[in-house]
């Protein structure tokens, strides 16, 4: 299963914080009953950068994808800006 959506690149606020995208809410919820102690495995896309990673819940029902240093510098992704992201459940 492949989904794609364009999001804001956030950033948690505090120590050693997170920059991560929001996943819509019509792309995460049918996958819940997939979760594992509530993340779900997927392999994600931004620009011409894939990882393995999961899906997180951000507490309120919605999930985030965590976006990595590695990921963030090769596509020239900083905070505010916006992206297109893609994932296939793992």
């Amino acid at each position: 299963m492949s989904n794609s959506f364009t999001a804001k690149v956030e950033f948690f606020d505090r120590k050693m914080g997170w920059h991560y995208v929001r996943v819509p809410t019509e792309l995460s919820e049918p996958l819940e009953h997939r979760a594992d102690r509530g993340l779900i495995a997927i392999t994600a896309t931004v620009g011409s950068s894939s990882w393995s990673t999961s899906m997180l819940p951000l507490g309120d029902g919605t999930h985030f994808i965590a976006l990595p240093a590695k990921v963030r510098a090769k596509e020239n992704l900083q905070i505010g800006a916006t992206t297109a992201v893609s994932f296939e459940t793992r």
